[in-house]
């Protein structure tokens, strides 16, 4: 990703207050309606960008909310698009949006929320899964939170690099983000849920994760085949200690062949498989779906 900012209006974030309803965003928002910003710079949504751009400002504004008051904190969005979701975080008070568009065609569109947030936001032209965030958010004052409709096909790679962070607390004070409801099962679960498996043990271990609300396949444009779930992260200061590399080697193995039994699942592992289980509190007849998170993260100590 390049370096340089690519937009920028203004050199420094004037003061300003956190809008008190979604209606007085509305109206102070006087930027032309979402649709016609598609029409005028010719952004119909690409499948092969993951693309379904959310119109409804009322939807984004509650998005840009989910995770608490905006007063004083720094956003950092991915995949801003037309820009919906970027007006709705500045109109609620965010005080700078640092935002990553990878399709160009929308570069105009986001100079033009620019221009109208003097100093608030930054757009940079590049692909989010070759960021630097810490790069990215060098220099920032105040807490920095993620905020994003991301693209579903890269959604789920962008979540387990930010789980992965080094060094932990992460750079980000939370995430509010949007994932198919299926991805967004799988990573609040737990030991008690079906959906339960490698990515509900990460996000699990380093987050606490709920789902906040859904969003119908017809807040979207062009609409998808599925129902959208919106999640909000919060890190935990101290989870138990692990190295991220340990816990996806042993998740791998255990929820790779999830229909066998720990103790021949966790054979490819090497080491005293057995011993590691007995450490752990589990029986050998277990499987993986039926081990909580801190009973993965002592296996992961002991064979990863």
């Amino acid at each position: 990703m390049p370096a340089g900012v690519a937009l920028r209006s203004g050199s420094r974030a004037p003061a300003h207050t956190s809008k008190g309803t979604i209606r007085r965003m509305a109206q102070l928002d006087t930027l032309p309606p979402l649709r016609d910003v598609i029409r005028q710079h010719d952004l119909m949504a690409r499948k092969s960008l993951g693309q379904n751009f959310l119109l409804d400002l009322n939807l984004t504004a509650k998005i840009a909310r989910a995770g608490g008051s905006l007063e004083g904190v720094s956003v950092v969005e991915v995949g801003p698009g037309p820009g919906g979701l970027t007006r709705a975080l500045l109109a609620c008070g965010a005080r700078r949006v640092i935002a990553i568009e990878r399709d160009e065609r929308c570069l105009d569109a986001l100079a033009e929320i620019a221009a109208h947030y003097p100093g608030r936001l930054v757009v940079h032209a590049g692909d989010a899964l070759k960021a630097d965030w810490h790069a990215l958010t060098a220099g920032i004052e105040g807490p920095v939170r993620i905020a994003a409709n991301l693209p579903y096909n890269i959604a789920t790679p962008l979540l387990i690099g930010w789980l992965k962070t080094d060094p932990w607390p992460p750079w980000f004070q939370s995430m509010i983000l949007m994932f198919q409801r299926e991805v967004a099962e799988r990573i609040v679960a737990t030991e008690d849920d079906d959906a339960y498996g490698r990515l509900g043990v990460l996000a699990g271990w380093r987050t606490e994760a709920e789902i906040v609300f859904d969003v119908p396949p017809s807040a979207f444009v062009p609409a998808p085949k599925v129902t959208s779930s919106v999640v909000h992260f919060r890190p935990r200061p101290s989870p138990l200690p692990c190295t991220p590399a340990a816990l996806e080697r042993v998740t791998q193995a255990a929820f790779g062949q999830r229909r066998k039994m720990l103790r021949q699942s966790l054979k490819s592992l090497g080491g005293d498989v057995a011993a590691a289980l007995e450490a752990a509190g589990l029986r050998p007849d277990m499987r993986a779906e039926e081990v909580p998170v801190a009973a993965f993260v002592a296996l992961a100590n002991r064979l990863g």
